[in-house]
């Protein structure tokens, strides 16, 4: 690895370590670009000279931002939010006017579609689609496109997982291809999970109905197994499974600094994370800075949790020269320079293959030769009943 490149790794790795990657993206950008004070509704008549989105923040760079401006003498304005939900409230109150562009993960991006939130794209007019890896084209990856209509939605920007790492010295690599190993009596006090609520129930859900024989079986609502969509029975028992699992975790971490130094010391041997600590670790690892050797579990056998963020134009782009603007944009953030500057600054890895503009270790710290395991992650969600999901958290965290 060059120096220069490793001090853009080393960047983006060491900005992991104060939250987990949603904060880590709100805070990367934070001052670089000013977002929108008031909605600006422009005349449809009217040459675009402003592009407005909500997004999450890490991904503003300020100086592509900036090229992209000077090229087309417009102003790029975006707002910024710190999660999906945030920003579907904005869009169903009327932001679809206040907004051009909007970023999504998971199943987000269909529920969008269908409230009429966002509109049909054209890949055609965004090229750099092509670049994407083929796990994420639209034939195999299904969210992005309206079953019915066959009309695509949205493009792939980055992506990961809630895959775990542990240390190599302590957890032999059978052990933690299994969700099972979070709940290992063999590691009591050794063990640590984050403190989000959603990714502790969906994960155990998982392993609770692979035992329970459910996974594979036809469920209620005639779909295929989503872990964001249990069953009372179920749900009762990821509660007992969690409340288990309580006595075997040294404690649930509330941000990437205290889970980087909990590994790091030896405190504790594996825990569920979005791989920018294991980044953080590998990289200490390459400069001498520990001894201690790390890999990360993208998905265990039973299926794992991953999410894919996406580009959206929303269905309040009527005027031809914005929506053009706006595929101009898309377009821009995927090439492949671009979007490895954007990747490496967010700590996120990329859906367009950056492997042949990337050296070996980039390669490996964001997990380029390993998109194909995607295809049996079980995407980001938006719980089935929040209600019943925030009851089973309660009741185990008071037992």
């Amino acid at each position: 690895m060059t120096k220069s490149k490793s001090r853009s790794c080393d960047a983006a790795v060491s900005s992991a370590l104060s939250a987990d990657r949603r904060t880590v993206l709100k805070t990367l950008a934070a001052g670089a670009v000013t977002a929108v004070a008031a909605p600006y509704i422009r005349p449809a008549s009217a040459a675009p000279t402003e592009l407005r989105a909500l997004m999450w923040e890490g991904y503003a760079v300020p100086e592509i931002v900036s090229a992209f401006e000077d090229k087309h003498k417009v102003k790029f304005s975006p707002t910024f939010f710190d999660g999906n939900s945030e920003a579907y409230n904005k869009l169903r109150v009327g932001g679809t006017k206040d907004f051009d562009l909007v970023q999504a993960d998971g199943y987000w991006p269909g529920l969008y579609f269908r409230e009429k939130l966002i509109r049909a794209i054209d890949y055609a007019r965004i090229p750099n689609t092509a670049n994407v890896y083929p796990v994420f084209q639209p034939d195999r990856y299904k969210l992005l496109t309206d079953q019915t209509s066959g009309e695509h939605f949205g493009v792939t920007w980055c992506w990961g997982s809630y895959g775990t790492t542990y240390n190599t010295a302590e957890v032999p690599k059978e052990k933690v291809q299994s969700i099972e190993v979070l709940f290992d009596p063999a590691y009591a006090g050794r063990l640590s999970t984050s403190a989000r609520f959603e990714e502790n129930i969906a994960l155990t859900g998982i392993l609770v109905a692979t035992r329970m024989g459910t996974k594979d079986k036809p469920r209620p609502d005639g779909k295929p197994f989503n872990p964001y969509v249990l069953t009372d029975e179920e749900l009762a028992e990821v509660e007992k499974l969690l409340i288990q699992q309580k006595p075997l975790l040294l404690t649930r971490y509330q941000d990437n600094t205290t889970l980087q130094q909990l590994l790091e010391s030896g405190a504790i041997v594996a825990a569920p994370e979005f791989a920018q600590i294991y980044r953080v670790l590998v990289q200490k690892k390459m400069k001498g800075e520990t001894d201690l050797d790390f890999a990360h579990q993208l998905v265990p056998k039973e299926g794992g949790l991953g999410w894919v963020d996406t580009w959206l134009v929303t269905s309040g782009v009527t005027d031809p020269g914005t929506l053009a603007l706006c595929y101009d944009f898309i377009d821009t953030f995927l090439a492949p320079e671009t979007i490895k500057k954007i990747s490496l600054i967010a700590g996120t890895s990329a859906t367009v293959d950056l492997r042949p503009i990337s050296t070996p270790e980039e390669q490996k710290l964001y997990l380029m030769d390993r998109t194909e395991e995607l295809s049996t992650m079980y995407m980001f969600d938006q719980p089935s009943s929040t209600e019943k999901w925030e009851r089973v958290w309660s009741r185990m965290q008071a037992a």
